[in-house]
């Protein structure tokens, strides 16, 4: 497993605060090591750094007396929401006390009209996608995982819908959250635009819990498509794809969505969701708009993906025939893990300008391949963003060596291409060594940032910073 280093704790603090906790919420507070572990980080390579306990809020006011008494006793206080993210943010690499948030679950209101709604952060996309249904609306940010929006807002996620419809950040309204004090605040109103100050909401999406924890969401919503149609192409190379998926972009066809999976990628998907989509790469594409303009953006693909050596082009708006494909693509991660059973996937995301998108995937499987690493990509790449995923024996210390090897050049090659070392994924734990690569003297005005608003420094430590 991968070391992370602790941090120093505070052992009186935190024996106190979970005698205050108990007493409080009683068997909301719950220490066993099982739980305490489940909520440390357990979804990639990253060493378990489990909380003292576990504590789960039911309301705002239960979140800001939580801080208010970690805050007293200067102990760390990290959020928690489905546990899906990938890069130790939800480790507890100084102790303290984990908020699991999955309790405040409430859909609080839909404004049909205005196209928003307001939900708690424990609410699932998939939960928030059901309720909408009948109303004619969805939510369209889809990172593949079913995670709590809560969760979505901290890490800024995004995924296969970001090349149309942008990211966490674009679709946030406003925020409701309790501050490192215990204070409430709204960082602002449902209007659709504002000049109205300093743009709070952004600063705390992406921020990973480190400035405060996200106790209200309120999203902007959009009307279900008329007609929705997928699509899917074989290239003979990866280079291939990324120039039709530039051509595409470049054309001003509006794609809803636009993922490349590579040879074993596509290997992965075949064995895990029974399908015999050629082996060779492949772009899966989804077009929203009415049942004129998904034919039309369809073919004008074709054309394109034609001119780049393309083949066995295929659209459908068949629904089975589309959450078929979808399904397959979204459960990579877990097709991945067959191909080399007992192996651990370490996934690691970049993203570039579109331009050099074709030059830093095909560097990066060279890479990888050099090494000897076992690495299926895949990649949200209408935006110039991807994965790439060795599968490693973790208990082997050769293969971790070339894996962190590898992911530092591969944020280091993307930074080169004024890019960045993560698109989606976060900084958490795992990247932090590539901030300041990436933003230089920005990191300063960070670090005063967190200062000024976390001066005691409990809000999820040890994270991005």
């Amino acid at each position: 497993m991968a070391q992370i280093t602790a941090l120093p704790r505070n052992e009186t603090g935190i024996e106190t605060v979970i005698g205050i906790l108990k007493q409080r919420f009683g068997d909301r507070v719950q220490t066993g090591q099982a739980i305490r572990e489940q909520h440390g980080h357990t979804t990639t390579w990253i060493e378990n750094q489990p909380p003292d306990a576990v504590v789960f809020p039911t309301s705002t006011a239960e979140v800001s007396e939580i801080v208010k008494t970690c805050a007293e006793h200067k102990v760390p206080v990290i959020p928690f929401g489905t546990g899906t993210s990938l890069e130790g943010h939800v480790n507890a690499p100084a102790g303290g006390i984990s908020v699991d948030l999955m309790q405040m679950n409430n859909i609080l209101a839909v404004h049909a009209g205005d196209l928003d709604c307001v939900v708690q952060p424990g609410v699932t996309r998939e939960q928030l996608n059901t309720h909408l249904r009948d109303q004619g609306l969805f939510f369209p940010i889809d990172p593949g995982a079913n995670a709590s929006l809560g969760g979505m807002a901290s890490t800024r996620a995004s995924g296969t819908n970001a090349v149309r419809y942008g990211t966490m950040k674009d679709n946030v309204l406003a925020l409701e959250v309790v501050m490192p004090d215990g204070e409430v605040i709204r960082t602002a109103q449902r209007a659709k635009k504002t000049s109205a100050g300093y743009d709070l909401t952004r600063l705390m999406i992406g921020a990973e819990g480190t400035l405060g924890i996200i106790t209200e969401i309120t999203l902007k919503l959009q009307g279900i498509p008329e007609a929705i149609s997928a699509a899917r192409c074989s290239f003979p190379t990866v280079d291939a794809a990324c120039q039709a998926v530039m051509t595409t972009i470049q054309f001003g066809i509006p794609v809803a969505r636009m993922e490349l999976l590579d040879v074993i990628a596509v290997q992965a998907v075949n064995a895990h969701s029974k399908l015999d989509l050629p082996e060779t790469p492949l772009l899966l594409l989804e077009f929203h708009g009415s049942e004129a303009g998904v034919a039309e953006q369809a073919e004008l693909f074709g054309s394109i993906a034609e001119e780049n050596e393309g083949s066995g082009f295929a659209w459908t708006t068949s629904t089975e025939e589309r959450n078929r494909l979808w399904k397959a693509r979204h459960e990579f991660y877990w097709a991945s893990l067959q191909l080399r059973p007992g192996r651990t996937a370490l996934a690691t995301d970049v993203c570039v300008p579109i331009s050099r998108l074709a030059e830093c995937v095909n560097a990066a499987t060279a890479k990888a391949e050099e090494l000897g690493l076992f690495a299926p990509l895949v990649g949200h790449v209408g935006d110039g963003n991807f994965h790439i995923s060795p599968l490693i024996d973790k208990d082997d210390p050769d293969e971790i060596a070339k894996t962190e090897a590898f992911t530092a050049w591969l944020a280091e090659l993307a930074i080169s291409m004024d890019g960045t070392c993560t698109g989606e994924h976060g900084i958490g734990q795992g990247k932090r060594a590539y901030l300041g690569q990436e933003l230089g003297a920005t990191t300063r005005y960070m670090t005063a940032i967190k200062a000024a608003l976390d001066p005691l420094n409990i809000m999820n430590p040890g994270k991005i910073l």
